[in-house]
């Protein structure tokens, strides 16, 4: 999901994320799978739930102004209860900026005021690969390549660019430029550069970024003064929970084969497999048994027909697809 511009201070980034939140289920546009990500997010600390009421009551009011009456004035649907905001404090002054701005955004004055603080941008655009790849020009003049079922958005902001990841797949070339970052946020993390190549891949709550030219720096949200740095080869994977992304060599033919339409499995087992593989499937396809996952498979398959591919498995290993009592689809031994 896009984030707000690094913060100066943890309530700074509290008051951002909140009036982000906003935006975003406020947006018709909002997806299923964001308003579960917000949900997470507000019942991750009270100190989120606290803020969130806050921002809305500021949200609400800043609606009621006519300029801005519009499908984005709509209250979001009913999601979770918020505790009642407390006393005014010194942020409040600061949340009503944030929101104004954000909530104003067609005015010119409130457009030019979120800009120079740098809490919001000035060019907003989503994208998506559903069943065909497909290949945008940002409007920075970055190229990203989208795999299937791939969803992204970008947002201009005076410090930096913003890219959120949303599902799926892509490879980044991104314009040089020192003075702007160009920023990916992926699930519970962040990919910073100034200019270079390389893919990124959000399988559920997995990411792993991986470089072919310049260098990136990887970091978590627990951690963003810190990360890892990644040269051309190398290859990061980080889920929520991790501090720091692991490290190590990538094979690039491989992880960017997708370009090409085709799916490389080199002798791995089923385990490491599935995810490869259900990031093209409508639903995925699950694992009896720990025996199962240890089966392996090697080859390279065509991504237009990953179904297919599953269908064939019995054919050419020792195994028989069956159904569980939800109706997903199950490989065990046979």
């Amino acid at each position: 999901m896009t984030t707000p511009p690094p913060a100066t201070s943890r309530g700074e980034k509290l008051t951002e994320d909140a009036a982000y939140w906003c935006m975003r289920l406020h947006d018709q546009d909002c997806t299923d799978e964001e308003r579960l990500a917000f949900r997470q997010w507000v019942e991750a600390d009270p100190e989120h739930a606290r803020e969130f009421a806050e921002m809305l009551e500021i949200w609400e009011i800043s609606s009621e102004l006519p300029v801005i009456r519009s499908s984005l004035a709509a209250k979001p649907a009913s999601i979770i209860e918020f505790p009642k905001p407390a006393a005014p404090q010194p942020s409040r002054l600061r949340r009503l900026a944030v929101a104004a701005a954000i909530a104003l955004f067609v005015a010119p004055v409130a457009g030019y005021t979120g800009w120079s603080l740098g809490l919001v941008p000035n060019d907003y655009r989503r994208y998506e690969a559903e069943n065909s790849r497909r290949h945008v020009t940002l409007p920075d003049g970055s190229e990203v390549d989208l795999n299937l079922g791939t969803r992204l958005s970008y947002a201009n902001f005076k410090d930096q660019r913003s890219i959120s990841l949303s599902q799926g797949e892509a490879y980044f070339h991104v314009t040089h430029d020192n003075q702007h970052p160009f920023v990916v946020s992926a699930a519970s993390g962040t990919i910073t550069v100034t200019g270079t190549r390389f893919n990124v891949w959000k399988y559920q709550d997995e990411v792993v970024v991986t470089v072919t030219e310049g260098s990136v720096r990887v970091s978590s949200d627990r951690q963003r003064n810190q990360g890892s740095t990644l040269t051309p080869g190398l290859q990061a994977r980080y889920q929520s929970q991790d501090y720091l992304p692991d490290v190590g060599p990538a094979d690039t033919s491989a992880t960017l084969a997708w370009r090409d339409g085709k799916l490389i499995l080199d002798d791995m087992s089923l385990a490491e497999a599935l995810p490869l593989i259900n990031r093209y499937l409508d639903q995925p396809v699950l694992l009896a048994d720990q025996a199962t996952a240890q089966v392996r498979i090697g080859g390279i398959y065509n991504t237009d027909d990953i179904a297919g591919l599953v269908n064939t498995l019995p054919k050419v290993l020792p195994l028989k697809i069956g159904k569980n009592d939800e109706g997903s689809t199950v490989l065990s031994l046979r």
